[in-house]
């Protein structure tokens, strides 16, 4: 079943309780990516083929995650090859140019990426991770959004994340407050590093940051620094445009504070 079929399955109205900014995305996942199908509570799973019914536990024919995030990777590769880059760059803010008109520049964590419709290098690398792959084409493909003052929101506030916020304080928010746990400063400077636009800390936060993953897709950092004395541990929150489905999906959304959370890491070694 190609997504296309099974989007005709979905009721088309991009409700977004599935976690996708689209019915059409949530078709892609499952039918590329391996997502279940009942994660669309209107989808009658007797209408369903048997090639999407969930495999037994042990089963030798199941993909690896690998595998199933490299198929997706493939099938976003075909949709791009159908947009006009020049058109394009504006909206996801990018730079395009007409001697090299398959070829869109951009930022991605203060890396500098080369993305083609066949291909992505970052600072002039392949990509060795196909997360990141999927990411960044869905990023392009959906389109990014016009520059206007984001409304900021915690993960919880956002339409079916409640197995995602759990997700988002184990590889993002809990990492940076024991990493940095003490150490308000060095993380400060690992925000201007990265470009961070200064914000008005919430709460007396003792940094806070916008930071941006990618040009269109801002995360606001904060974080409370420990106090012996009164016995606080360090805390950090990551806030969210409320806008920010209509440009990624929930999981490529969370990666997007993974990936912020191991850059700082990395600097912080340096």
């Amino acid at each position: 079943m190609n997504p296309f079929e099974f989007l005709s399955l979905t009721p088309k109205s991009n409700c977004g309780e599935c976690g996708h900014p689209t019915c059409l995305a949530f078709s892609v996942a499952v039918t590329k990516g391996g997502a279940d199908p009942k994660g669309c509570r209107h989808v009658d799973p007797s209408t369903l083929p048997p090639e999407l019914e969930p495999s037994p536990p042990g089963d030798e024919h199941e993909p690896s995650a690998r595998q199933t995030d490299l198929a997706l990777v493939e099938h976003l590769k075909g949709k791009i090859a159908e947009l006009d880059f020049e058109m394009r760059a504006p909206s996801v803010g990018a730079q395009w140019n007409l001697t090299d008109p398959d070829l869109l520049v951009f930022k991605y964590l203060d890396y500098e990426v080369h993305l083609r419709k066949n291909g992505i290098t970052i600072d002039g690398e392949d990509v060795d991770d196909p997360r990141d792959s999927i990411l960044l084409y869905n990023y392009i493909f959906y389109g990014g959004s016009e520059e206007v003052e984001p409304v900021w929101v915690g993960m919880e506030s956002l339409p079916n994340s409640i197995s995602k916020v759990t997700t988002l304080a184990t590889y993002c928010e809990k990492i940076l407050a024991r990493r940095f746990s003490g150490r308000a400063q060095k993380l400060s400077a690992i925000c201007r590093k990265l470009g961070a636009a200064p914000a008005d800390a919430e709460q007396s936060a003792s940094v806070a940051g916008i930071i941006f993953v990618l040009p269109r897709i801002p995360i606001y950092l904060l974080f409370w620094d420990e106090a012996k004395e009164e016995g606080f541990e360090a805390k950090v929150k990551v806030l969210f445009d409320r806008r920010v489905l209509q440009i990624l999906d929930l999981e490529s959304l969370v990666f997007t504070a993974e990936r912020m959370a191991e850059r700082m890491v990395d600097l912080d070694n340096l």
